[in-house]
């Protein structure tokens, strides 16, 4: 069956203009151009739009859609299974968060008492999920997936007080960075103090320490643009001053 842009938006759910958008940004083309200057859609387009719109729940950018969904290695089959896995994933978040909420409304009415713990497992496991969603391939390629079981598991049994300190030692950290990066000295006493509560707060999820793998996770903050993102959102060459600082930090300057 063939599809107008119009009618393909339609059964899509989505708007005739971004559909163009597609057109122009080569993410999806229409099979041909009819005799009257139409867009027309076939099977293999809607397909792909299948596609994109599964990677768009997910939170992927179209530039990054794209270079999956053209890659000569792309697998539809293959695909469907990871988006199923991913929505699964998806699910059981939203299925502990709801459970979360029931359990603080019956708390609410006086039916049960919740433990500090079970106030923070929603929270917990979302942050968990979140990370792997975002970084899971890259940290368990390099560190295995005992390493980071471990860790989610040391997070997810965090006390209340533990969690409260885990996210006030994230926000000193970056605090701590932002006035250390105005030295312009990774070797500075503030910048060294900065590495110093980077360590304190990996030490929250991580099993055990070493400079070795302290020095190798800031490297890939700069390696890998994504966890550059995050610390330079607030001030551009943060995650490099990071790795600077501690590489001094652990003795492991190069």
């Amino acid at each position: 069956m063939e599809y107008t842009v119009q009618k393909l938006g339609c059964l899509a759910g989505v708007s005739t203009r971004t559909l163009r958008y597609y057109d122009e940004i080569g993410i999806l083309k229409p099979a041909r151009i009819n005799s009257s200057g139409y867009r027309i859609y076939g099977q293999e387009e809607v397909n792909r739009l299948q596609q994109i719109l599964f990677y768009r729940e997910l939170g992927v950018n179209l530039e990054s859609i794209k270079y999956i969904i053209t890659s000569p290695t792309f697998d539809s089959a293959t695909v469907l299974k990871e988006h199923r896995e991913k929505l699964l994933a998806k699910r059981n978040q939203l299925d502990i968060l709801i459970a979360n909420v029931n359990q603080t409304i019956a708390e609410s009415e006086g039916r049960i008492i919740m433990s500090d713990n079970e106030k923070f497992e929603g929270f917990k496991q979302k942050l968990i999920d979140d990370n792997e969603k975002k970084y899971g391939a890259e940290i368990r390629g390099k560190y295995g997936d005992n390493a980071i079981d471990s860790s989610n598991k040391k997070l997810k049994n965090m006390t209340k007080e533990q969690y409260d300190e885990y996210d006030k030692l994230e926000k000193s950290v970056i605090d701590t960075l932002m006035v250390a990066f105005e030295t312009k000295d990774p070797a500075s006493d503030l910048a060294q103090k900065a590495a110093e509560l980077h360590r304190t707060w990996l030490s929250y999820s991580w099993n055990s320490y070493s400079k070795e793998a302290h020095a190798g996770l800031v490297q890939m903050y700069v390696d890998d643009e994504r966890f550059t993102k995050y610390y330079d959102k607030e001030q551009p060459g943060l995650a490099i001053f990071l790795r600077d600082a501690v590489f001094i930090y652990t003795g492991m300057k190069k």
